[in-house]
């Protein structure tokens, strides 16, 4: 009996079941679409035998890729050769993708089946998915859904082999659109501005600088010697400024009728049709440089809007590539095509490359021939743009040599040079471009990352001093906490009631006292020979002294050792100490 197995992708991962019932299954398909609606009797006929949850959103977009592109992933060809039979022969595979199916009999040996009962099965699985796998709840499932969707179609968007030619599309598209919108307002303001200035038009061709004159000159009886340079410089044409110096003083136009509102709508509509062509200027250097970045030989070849013209009626310079040279020769003529297949009449020689100036030269019976060598070089020009790492315009110069070559060949007979030839000069050309483009380029990253390093060395000094600075902040507000810190006590010692500083205290405040006493009578004694007087201790002192030694009158009092040379003048110091001491403390008393 044969057992059949299905294979489940998920974006949590793969998923294995087994069907209990085959025969019943494959012989009742309405039953089947019953029971795949309903949890229990699903459950009766599918089994779930393994389940591989995928490590992470990456190894889940790699998956899904391998699975889309038909391709066996690891993941998935240990899942199989770990829980399915080892008799292949036995086993039967159900897949919804035909192409994964292929690559998994081709590669494993496992017979698959697509369609039937195993669409309805996937249905029924990708309904109770949740329920048949353990710890995995609906909210969550539809979140691994909805990210790996993301992540695929943005993989998919940013997939491209070659460069970016979106931009070349749209602006060519834009720049179609603007020559029409500039056609179109300037016609409008030579029929507003003719009735008060009929005899410019006559006068001015060009679209943009008739919209600058209108601008310019307003009203006409204004018009004067003095604005003949401001005309000059419009025109570019010294003849065509006297010119209309002298229309404006024979106009037949209407001057009376037009008033000072009329005047000043046609000058701001001209300011918007002359802004409208300066900025088309600027769009077309902005697809000149494109098209040298992304196809620089086609545009040597043909031009830059004729090359654009191309890429947009493609779609992309990949597709261009693709496309044979009989197709690039019609490509924009596909309705006199089908017209002429459907006729029976002749069909067009060439479509967008008629744009370019080679066939608008060559004589009239050889427009076919040159446009079908054209369409050749440039088809060869594309591929070479689209596959080739480093873009250069070497080849492009080459093949324009090559068609201005065929050219001379049909008008004077002179015999082109072989086209081997001028390949190997220009492979040989464009190794040397090629070269001096990836040193430049290695200069501009050299130098980019010479500018990265400056810029991280400064945010590194600036970090640094940043954090220096609050560090000496601290050890500056640390001193005054120390301080602090030995006046606690004092503090703590009033505000519980007890005024009497400690007796510690009290005996280093005494020993710093005579200390420098001791010093002041050693400096008298060396200075003079004498006996010296007894120094003045500085009021603060004495205020300081007095309640100390009254407040602790217990506390015995250690003497100190006199030396020979000033007996004297320690006892008369010791006696008026003493004295001081019993007036305080009698002052105290009373």
């Amino acid at each position: 009996m044969v057992l059949l197995h299905v294979l489940f992708e998920h974006a949590v991962g793969y998923a294995l079941l087994a069907l209990k019932e085959v025969e019943e299954i494959s012989l009742l398909l309405p039953q089947v679409e019953e029971c795949v609606l309903n949890l229990g009797k699903f459950h009766n006929v599918v089994r779930l035998v393994a389940f591989c949850p995928f490590s992470s959103s990456q190894v889940a977009l790699e998956n899904a890729n391998a699975v889309s592109e038909g391709v066996v992933h690891e993941d998935l060809r240990l899942l199989l050769e770990t829980y399915l039979p080892s008799k292949k022969k036995k086993v039967l595979l159900g897949v919804g993708d035909p192409k994964i199916g292929a690559a998994i009999q081709e590669e494993l040996g496992y017979n698959c089946q697509t369609g039937g009962v195993i669409a309805e099965i996937l249905r029924g699985v990708r309904l109770h998915f949740h329920n048949l796998v353990k710890g995995l709840t609906d909210l969550s499932a539809c979140k691994a859904q909805l990210g790996l969707g993301h992540s695929y179609s943005r993989a998919k968007v940013k997939f491209n082999v070659n460069r970016v030619d979106n931009m070349i599309i749209q602006s060519i598209s834009l720049l179609d659109q603007l020559d029409k919108d500039i056609n179109t307002f300037s016609m409008r303001v030579r029929e507003w501005y003719g009735y008060h200035f009929p005899e410019l038009v006559k006068i001015i061709n060009d679209n943009a600088t008739y919209c600058r004159l209108a601008q310019f000159i307003g009203n006409r009886r204004e018009l004067n010697e003095e604005k003949l340079e401001k005309l000059e410089e419009i025109t570019m044409d010294g003849a065509k400024a006297k010119a209309i110096l002298d229309a404006s003083r024979s106009s037949m136009g209407q001057c009376m009728d037009i008033s000072a509102i009329d005047l000043i709508n046609i000058e701001s509509f001209s300011s918007r049709v002359v802004s409208l062509s300066e900025y088309r200027q600027s769009l077309h250097t902005y697809l000149r440089s494109k098209m040298s970045q992304v196809a620089p030989s086609l545009s040597a070849l043909i031009g830059e809007a004729v090359g654009a013209r191309l890429i947009a009626h493609a779609g992309s310079l990949t597709n261009l590539a693709k496309y044979p040279a009989s197709t690039v020769q019609i490509l924009g003529a596909e309705k006199a095509l089908f017209r002429a297949l459907k006729t029976r009449g002749n069909t067009p020689k060439y479509g967008l490359i008629f744009h370019s100036t080679f066939i608008g030269r060559a004589a009239a019976k050889n427009k076919g021939r040159i446009s079908r060598y054209l369409a050749n070089k440039c088809s060869i020009a594309s591929r070479i743009d689209c596959f080739s790492e480093v873009p250069t315009s070497v080849f492009g110069e080459k093949l324009r040599e090559q068609v201005e070559e065929r050219l001379s060949f049909y008008e004077t007979g002179e015999i082109p040079r072989k086209n081997l030839d001028v390949m190997k000069e220009a492979v040989v050309q464009a190794e040397e471009a090629a070269a001096e483009i990836t040193r430049k380029l290695e200069k501009q990253e050299k130098k980019r990352l010479k500018k990265e390093k400056k810029r991280l060395a400064a945010l590194a000094l600036a970090s640094s001093e940043n954090s220096s600075t609050p560090e000496e902040c601290e050890e500056v507000n640390e001193k005054p906490k120390k301080k602090k810190k030995l006046k606690q006590p004092q503090e703590t010692l009033q505000e519980n009631g007890m005024e009497d500083p400690p007796v510690s205290l009290l005996k280093t405040k005494k020993k710093k006292a005579k200390e420098e006493l001791a010093s002041d009578l050693e400096e008298m004694a060396t200075s003079s020979g004498s006996a010296p007087k007894r120094k003045k201790s500085s009021p603060k002192e004495e205020v300081a002294s007095e309640p100390e030694e009254a407040a602790s009158p217990t506390t015995p009092k250690k003497k100190r050792k006199l030396s020979k040379e000033e007996p004297e003048a320690a006892a008369s110091c010791t006696k008026s100490s003493t004295k001081k001491k019993k007036k305080s403390q009698k002052a105290q008393e009373d």
